[in-house]
């Protein structure tokens, strides 16, 4: 089998109503849906996203570099075509965009091995699981009022949720706490709570702010400070009772070493596009469970379940609605638990129909 083309989409899906985040103003997302051919009809598929359309053409000329240059090749061979990935941007360096571009076309290999092979990928790389306990994650903004958290909190547990996140981070701790205490109280302490600062506080203020957040029992206290003050993060995580979770904002494996070996979070959330796709995740939580550290994907929902399927250190999986019209499938929810499909490849098609709905060209 020999990848014979690569084709990309732009998209972008507006919401309803701006969000925000201690540091974001979010009014959509955009993507770019990837397409992977082959000689024997098998299309592989990923996408990559972005908080604003502007910065689509970036990451479509990196992918676009490294699927060109993959073209001939078979893609089942994955650790072949990703070593050759990783050579190739040896200049651009082993961070940022250049990772994204290898995710893209990794991610795209590993749908097109399962579907030759007629197996999911979880299958493929040893399946631990069939469900995994899910978070409501595409709600409970910092943009929002006190009134509106409870009742979307409320509405989270009414659908069947058994872990809920909340984003944090205002300048006043005070204000911050009353938040928290909000959301506790509308649903109850048998749901898991968790908090998550999206990098917008510094160490002291997070180390004040995390102390104050303990007696709300929460699952973890996400991203207290930029994702690159690994020294910051780590005396943050040595501080507070309450679990760091962070790394969705970091890159590759050498990157979550260093993670790891300051102590600079207590769960790993590897992103799906940052880390460099389907083979350098799995080397990241194989390499956290060397420290038995729980790991969590970041957004991706859907095509992280096939990850979630076979790592037995993964603890829970974010339910972000934000790209789930795309997909002729969709997630299925029992008891508070994502089942994990069984379905050849990543198990999630792009639906044509949404493609040129949300087309941006």
């Amino acid at each position: 089998m020999k990848i014979t083309g690569l084709r990309t989409r732009r998209i972008h899906i507006p919401f309803d109503k701006p969000i925000g985040t201690s540091i974001h103003r979010i009014e959509g997302v955009s993507g770019l849906l990837v397409w992977l051919d082959t000689d024997e009809g098998i299309t592989g598929e990923s996408y990559l996203w972005a908080i604003g359309r502007h910065r689509v053409p970036v990451l479509e000329s990196i992918v676009r570099m490294l699927g060109e240059r993959a073209i001939g090749k078979d893609p089942r061979d994955t650790t072949a075509r990703f070593d050759e990935m990783w050579t190739e941007i040896n200049f651009l360096g082993h961070k940022g965009v250049s990772l994204f571009g290898i995710a893209a076309i990794d991610w795209a290999c590993w749908d097109i091995l399962g579907q030759s092979l007629g197996a999911s990928v979880s299958r493929l790389l040893g399946r631990r699981r069939d469900r995994v306990t899910a978070y409501a994650s595409g709600g409970l903004w910092a943009s929002m009022t006190i009134p509106e958290l409870e009742a979307q909190a409320r509405d989270f547990v009414a659908q069947g949720f058994t872990a809920v996140k909340m984003r944090i981070g205002k300048p006043d701790i005070g204000e911050d706490i009353e938040r928290v205490a909000a959301v506790r109280s509308a649903i109850g302490s048998r749901i898991k709570l968790m908090a998550d600062a999206n990098q917008g506080l510094s160490v002291n203020h997070a180390i004040r702010l995390g102390r104050k957040l303990e007696t709300f029992d929460l699952v973890w206290f996400e991203e207290p400070v930029q994702a690159y003050d690994l020294e910051g993060s780590a005396r943050v995580a040595a501080e507070i009772d309450t679990p760091i979770a962070s790394g969705e904002t970091e890159y590759g494996r050498y990157g979550f070493r260093d993670m790891l070996e300051r102590k600079s979070a207590d769960v790993l959330m590897p992103d799906l596009e940052r880390v460099g796709g389907v083979t350098e995740w799995v080397r990241v939580a194989h390499m956290a469970a060397a420290y038995d550290v729980p790991v969590s994907p970041h957004i991706f929902s859907e095509h992280s379940l096939q990850l979630c399927g076979a790592i037995s250190n993964v603890n829970y999986a974010e339910h972000m609605p934000w790209f789930a019209e795309l997909f002729q499938e969709r997630l299925e929810m029992v008891d508070g638990d994502l089942l994990i499909p069984d379905r050849p490849g990543m198990g999630f098609r792009f639906d044509p129909d949404a493609v040129e709905r949300y087309a941006d060209e």
